[in-house]
């Protein structure tokens, strides 16, 4: 009887998954249509209406900030770096849009930072959770401290960036005629949303603008749900198997479960209860944690990939400034011992800080992400 009831229940299971990967496929086809809705949005909207909301953008510190705030608040530097893609294809510069790649960065550690706090009724278990969150806060904190100056001094970023599009590119113009097939698969959804849009100018576009971002934060959401339906099992087989067995290791595990998932957040934030119960510790999952910023890059490179026309090249820029970002990051400051150590030591100072006291927990979330973005935004503004 239980092996007919097996038998009669594989089918199902097997179904079920050919659906959920179904979905995914669609899924992914509305974050294509989405970003290509965005960018036809900015350039429908003829700079004046759109570039106002983000013309406070041009200092770097007001773009980080930007960046920063709208990744706490949306809980995904995935959906946030896509709509930079999508606004950069319309037009935005480049060296606007890098400092906010990098405040998408800082922004995505609250997450893993507030699940930390469903440890808080034990205190050493506190102590580990909390600092296990915040060495993600302190390693992006220091890399943003790092390359933000030397990209306002040198646009080393952009340099790097430029050299490795530079190979996608016809010799004399700025088309990407390689990825041109993307045009025709996203048209019909993109002028779905435009034909009654397309009649109100201006105003239509930033509506096309909204929209596109809409359909980005559903789709990436519906996508992450499904790649953790469809991947948990094997995304718990390497976690065992590869944390704790080195920083390559570790590195390579934390690039490879976010991509299968699709979202750093939610990586990062399934450790902080194995750190918290004791079951590993914060020096083990630091190197996977540096992974997860490497694997949610590829979120915006697929985005990219959505993006035809005279701005092609600087959206597939603007995803690799941000594979750039997180790669150099990891190479120079886990690379260096003794810039290595300044993020664990952080996280080290903040969990026992915590442990003595809530209200400096409350204190040191409501500064980073909350007080002194907006401090520095109404200034800048």
């Amino acid at each position: 009887m239980t092996t007919q009831a097996t038998t009669a229940e594989q089918p199902i299971s097997s179904s079920m998954r050919l659906v959920r990967w179904a979905n995914l496929a669609f899924m992914l086809y509305v974050l294509l249509v989405a970003v290509s809705t965005v960018s036809s949005g900015f350039k429908l909207s003829v700079g004046e209406q759109a570039k106002t909301l983000f013309e406070f953008a041009s200092h770097p510190i007001a773009g980080l900030m930007i960046g920063l705030v709208a990744t706490s608040l949306i809980q995904s530097s995935s959906t946030v770096t896509s709509i930079i893609v999508g606004l950069v294809a319309g037009g935005l510069p480049v060296e606007t849009a890098i400092p906010m790649v990098m405040g998408a960065n800082i922004g995505t550690t609250l997450t893993n930072t507030l699940v930390s706090l469903g440890h808080a009724r034990c205190k050493e278990e506190f102590r580990r959770a909390f600092a296990s969150a915040t060495v993600h806060d302190f390693f992006n904190l220091l890399a943003v401290f790092i390359f933000l100056p030397l990209e306002m001094m040198f646009g080393l970023l952009d340099k790097v960036s430029s050299w490795l599009v530079s190979p996608m590119l016809d010799a004399g113009n700025m088309s990407m005629n390689g990825m041109n097939f993307m045009k025709v698969v996203t048209k019909p959804g993109v002028e779905l949303i435009k034909a009654p849009l397309e009649g109100m100018g201006s105003m239509g576009g930033v509506f096309m603008i909204l929209v596109g971002i809409g359909l980005i934060f559903v789709s990436i959401t519906a996508m992450g749900k499904l790649m953790r339906s469809l991947m948990v099992g094997r995304a718990r087989d390497i976690l065992k198997s590869a944390i704790g067995r080195g920083p390559m290791h570790g590195i390579a595990s934390g690039t490879l479960v976010t991509v299968l998932v699709q979202s750093s957040s939610t990586t990062t934030s399934l450790m902080v209860p194995l750190v918290g119960t004791g079951v590993l510790k914060v020096r083990d999952v630091y190197p996977f944690t540096l992974g997860a910023n490497i694997g949610t890059c590829i979120t915006a490179l697929l985005a990219a990939t959505a993006v035809t026309g005279e701005f092609a090249v600087f959206a597939l820029q603007i995803a690799l400034v941000h594979l750039s970002f997180n790669v150099l990051a990891t190479l120079l400051i886990y690379g260096v011992p003794f810039l290595r150590e300044l993020p664990l030591k952080g996280a080290f100072f903040l969990g026992d800080l915590g442990t003595k006291s809530k209200a400096a927990v409350a204190a040191y979330i409501g500064l980073v992400f909350i007080a002194l973005p907006s401090s520095i935004l109404a200034l800048t503004a």
